[in-house]
């Protein structure tokens, strides 16, 4: 288990800046998600983490030790990724015991490195079978077992899910944090997936550009996006963005209005579960026509176009609307959210 401190990280390729100035601190046995579309820097974080690229300025302390220089094979640490990279002529129990035998480690105990790895992934009664012969989330199990195994100081994780189906995915995410604590190794795992961020991470790095947006853990991510592009990211469907201006205690949109302090232009975001049907007397925050009405088991997905796009609304699944009804809507005013319009910046934090 290993502290990590990213002070300055920076990652260039000629012109092209793909990380810049990264500042991170992650405790002992915490699990970071390094989340963000294509292109955002985080996966080029992870590999400056395990020492696949060069820096080009900044520093990484593990475990408090100085790593710039190192060489991936003196990092103590382990890599999963989204392809498993597993050795197809090799047992399941050759597969996980390999990095062992690499390391020079007795024959016997290997062995029961390998038995209790493959435990704690249950795998045990597969050691004898070939990767053709597994599943996809036995196959991604091996390669867990086989990072396991070596009891590193940090587990890097590239998109380790993504191969699974989505039925998959959901098993082995509860497997997967379930272990990981179990284990209490630092773990850095990479994903653009929001479900896998929110359900996974203890706190979660979301990047956009090559540079951090936020930090925080899903619940204060969540309710407090610092910014557009977080709040835009976050959440499905995403926080409704809507453009107003604010002058005399009153939001003024194009499809309505509502008290609010302050002034100037603003973006407001609401969620689509903070949106009502308006009845009897209710303030009217909103006004359109619906465009599409989904219905998700649980509630009515509700799709109102304006000029911005799609407003999204969540409502109960007794509704029925069609196709061109007007409706009127009222806003959670308790759960609103507002956005400089130029910076994109939270202006009520």
């Amino acid at each position: 288990m290993a502290t990590v401190e990213l002070s300055g990280l920076t990652k260039t390729y000629g012109n092209y800046t793909a990380l810049k100035g990264l500042n991170l601190s992650i405790a002992d046995g915490e699990f970071i998600v390094l989340l963000g579309p294509s292109g955002c820097g985080k996966s080029t974080t992870m590999r400056l983490v395990a020492g696949l690229e060069e820096i080009t300025s900044g520093e990484i302390l593990i475990g408090g030790e100085r790593v710039n220089e190192r060489p991936a094979r003196d990092r103590n640490l382990a890599m999963v990724f989204q392809n498993y990279a597993l050795y197809p002529h090799m047992t399941v129990g050759e597969n996980i015991g390999y990095p062992l035998k690499i390391a020079g480690i007795r024959k016997d105990e290997r062995q029961k490195a390998v038995d209790a790895a493959a435990a704690k992934v249950e795998m045990g009664h597969l050691l004898s079978r070939r990767p053709s012969e597994l599943s996809g989330g036995q196959r991604q199990r091996v390669a867990l077992a086989r990072a396991i195994v070596r009891t590193p100081r940090l587990f890097l994780m590239d998109e380790p899910l993504s191969n699974l189906d989505a039925k998959l995915r959901t098993v082995m995410r509860a497997e997967l944090k379930h272990l990981q604590k179990e284990l209490a190794t630092t773990t850095i795992y990479v994903t653009h997936d929001q479900v896998e961020a929110m359900t996974l991470a203890d706190r979660i790095v979301i990047l956009n550009d090559a540079v951090i947006q936020q930090v925080g853990t899903p619940a204060e991510i969540y309710a407090r996006p610092a910014n557009t592009f977080v709040a835009s990211f976050i959440g499905s469907p995403p926080m409704n963005l809507i453009s107003g201006t604010l002058a005399d205690g009153i939001l003024t949109h194009a499809a309505g209005q509502l008290p609010m302090a302050g002034a100037g232009e603003v973006k407001l975001g609401v969620r689509p579960e903070d949106i009502y049907l308006c009845e009897g007397d209710d303030p009217v925050h909103f006004e359109g026509q619906v465009y599409s009405a989904e219905l998700l088991g649980d509630c009515v997905l509700l799709n109102i176009k304006t000029d911005e796009g799609l407003l999204s609304a969540r409502v109960p699944p007794t509704v029925q609307l069609t196709m061109g009804d007007t409706v009127k809507l009222r806003f959670d005013t308790n759960s609103l959210h507002l956005y400089d319009a130029t910076t994109g910046n939270r202006r009520d934090s």
